[in-house]
């Protein structure tokens, strides 16, 4: 149990003045009035704006070298040479999983980030050992980030022997999601690479996570039977398109069809707003009831030199991505590493409503779309009722 908390003076984003009541770890009361026992601490907001806990809805905590000496990146230009030098740079380097995932998960809590997605390379060179290292970190924060899990096949399903035994492993070991990875233009049989991706997934009973990268007519051809298997086998709800670039390619009507499959059967899309390729389409996926959430990807890694923990970040790249200027707009880009990403990766008790896990985040900004804009350092951090972050300093002791 953790001791009783009262935040006094927090600003909605409505701008109504409220005190929070938090208890075992959930928000008690919320509202103008709103008291607390003699034995609850007390910390005062001064009219900070409250946020609800981040959500990172797609990172890669396995890979990251944040925090680690700089790589100097000379990888070649396709897809397969950056897996292939991962893979080979992991192995002659003895890159600890755990070390880095646990630098990197206390830098997202730092910054406000109480629950997140990651996707864990399982590899017939590596075996389990990235997913070990992960639940490392996972137990070690258990009490204050909340994780799930991903196993994912970086070089998909068939191209090597051995996989799709290694990711039942996986799933049997304590991962939440299967993952997958572009059905024809990886595994060059998007139909066996599917079946194998539905039939793990099924016996287990775990929801799915795929990369689809694919272009256009491609990807969309391998989104339809993917739609196809999720309403034969009734998993609406348990599935997520990562990326997703097709649907940024194709022409209007031939989407629209798309986003209206993607809505009814309750599969949603997650995107990082990357600036070099086609993104789905912020205003019609919203328009058609489409779930669609935001996340990193890798953070500082072999791939990737960019990228930070700061979910306000993100979302200040998806709102530039999407041409998003208006303040109401500019809090939609918020929602994506938010209550979108909740709806999207299945974190329940979310927001800011008596009876929500006490996930909560002070900043000084006068709105949403001014936290997004100027992104300023976490006054204070809560997760599960205790308070993790101070001044954007981790502050919490792990024991």
């Amino acid at each position: 149990m953790t001791k009783p908390l009262l935040i006094t003076d927090a600003r909605l984003p409505d701008g109504t003045r409220v005190n929070v009541s938090i208890v075992d770890g959930r928000i008690e009361a919320i509202g103008p009035d709103v008291q607390a026992g003699q034995d609850a601490t007390r910390e005062h907001a001064d009219g900070a704006l409250l946020l609800p806990g981040f959500v990172e809805g797609h990172t890669h905590l396995d890979k990251t070298m944040w925090g680690m000496r700089w790589y100097r990146n000379e990888v070649g230009p396709k897809l397969t040479d950056r897996i292939e030098n991962e893979r080979r740079f992991r192995a002659e380097s003895g890159h600890d999983a755990a070390a880095a995932s646990l630098a990197l998960s206390r830098a997202f809590l730092q910054m406000g980030t109480t629950r997140l997605r990651t996707h864990v390379d399982i590899d017939t060179s590596a075996g389990l050992k990235h997913l070990e290292g992960v639940q490392t970190t996972r137990d070690a924060l258990r009490d204050v980030l909340d994780m799930q899990i991903v196993a994912f096949p970086q070089s998909g399903m068939l191209t090597r022997a051995g996989t799709v035994t290694l990711l039942d492993d996986a799933l049997r070991a304590g991962a939440d999601v299967l993952g997958a990875l572009d059905p024809a233009l990886i595994d060059g049989d998007p139909v066996a690479s599917l079946n194998a991706t539905f039939d793990l997934a099924s016996r287990h009973q775990k929801p799915i996570d795929i990369h689809l990268h694919e272009p256009a007519e491609i990807g969309a051809f391998t989104m339809k039977l993917l739609l196809d298997r999720v309403e034969a086998l009734g998993m609406q709800g348990r599935v997520v398109i990562s990326h997703a670039f097709c649907l940024g390619a194709l022409a209007a009507r031939e989407r629209d069809v798309l986003l209206e499959r993607l809505a009814v059967l309750d599969v949603a899309l997650c995107t990082t707003g990357p600036a070099s390729v086609p993104v789905p389409p912020f205003a019609a996926c919203i328009d058609k009831g489409v779930t669609l959430f935001g996340g990193n990807d890798g953070i500082r890694d072999t791939w990737n030199p960019f990228g930070s923990p700061d979910m306000l970040e993100r979302a200040m790249f998806i709102a530039m991505r999407y041409d998003l200027r208006r303040d109401d707009a500019i809090a939609g880009a918020f929602d994506l590493v938010s209550g979108a990403a909740a709806r999207g990766c299945g974190f329940a008790d979310y927001g800011l409503f008596a009876g929500a896990r006490a996930d909560l985040v002070l900043v000084e900004a006068e709105s949403v779309a001014h936290a997004v804009a100027v992104r300023p350092a976490r006054k204070l951090v809560v997760s599960k009722g205790r308070v993790v972050a101070r001044d954007g300093f981790f502050v919490l002791v792990l024991g």
